[in-house]
C-alpha cells in the first residue's frame, strides 16, 4: 500500500469513494435517506473541491487503485477518513490515521479530536480516543448521529518534550 499526499487528480475517486463507502459500509447504522443526505448521490465535485481546500488529505493506493483517504487540520482534528468498502477492515485506516497521528506529534500536537459516526466509533476507540459528545446534526435538513471524540495526551504519550507540545486548536506561530 503506497501513502501520498492528495493530489488534484484524485477528487473525483475521493468523492466516489466517500459516496460507495457511506452508502455500503454504513447501512446497518444509517436509514436509507440518512444516507442519501449523508452522501448524495451523484456527488458535488464543486462542493468536494471546496471542503478539501482547507484540509490536509492523505491517499491510500493499492496497485494504483484508491482505497482510502483522510483528512485533518494540524491543530489535531481528524476531518474525515474513509475506505473504500471492498478494502474496509484490512488495515487501511490504521495505516493512514498512524501517519496522520506521527504528523501531528510531530507538529507538537498533544490531543486529537474528531467527530465520528456510529460506524466509524468503535476504530476511534480501539486507537484511544473517548466520546466527549453524543451529537445530532443536521445534514440537508436529515438528523444524523455522531460523536465527539478526542485522544489527549498525544504527544506526550509519545515523548514530545511539553516545551514543544501544544493544546489542540492552538496554531504555530
Amino acid at each position: 500500500m503506497n501513502i501520498r499526499s492528495f493530489v488534484d487528480t484524485d477528487l473525483e475517486p475521493i468523492t466516489r469513494l466517500f459516496t460507495e463507502s457511506v452508502h455500503t459500509l454504513a447501512v446497518g447504522a444509517y436509514g436509507d435517506g440518512q444516507r442519501e443526505a449523508w452522501a448524495p448521490r451523484p456527488p458535488d465535485t464543486d462542493y468536494w473541491r471546496r471542503r478539501l481546500q482547507p484540509l490536509r488529505t492523505l491517499v491510500a493506493e493499492n496497485d494504483g487503485e484508491l482505497v482510502g483517504f483522510i483528512s485533518f487540520q494540524e491543530n489535531g482534528h481528524i476531518d474525515m477518513m474513509y475506505t473504500a468498502p471492498r478494502h474496509s477492515r484490512r488495515g487501511v485506516a490504521t495505516v493512514l490515521f498512524k501517519r496522520v497521528e506521527a504528523t501531528l506529534i510531530s507538529l507538537g500536537v498533544i490531543e486529537l479530536f474528531t467527530e465520528a459516526s456510529l460506524v466509524a466509533r468503535p476504530f476511534f476507540e480501539r486507537h484511544g480516543f473517548r466520546v466527549t459528545e453524543e451529537q445530532n446534526v443536521s445534514v440537508r435538513g436529515t438528523t444524523l448521529t455522531r460523536f465527539a471524540m478526542s485522544k489527549p495526551q498525544v504527544a506526550a504519550q509519545q515523548g514530545v518534550p511539553a516545551d514543544v507540545a501544544r493544546p489542540a486548536g492552538e496554531r504555530r506561530g
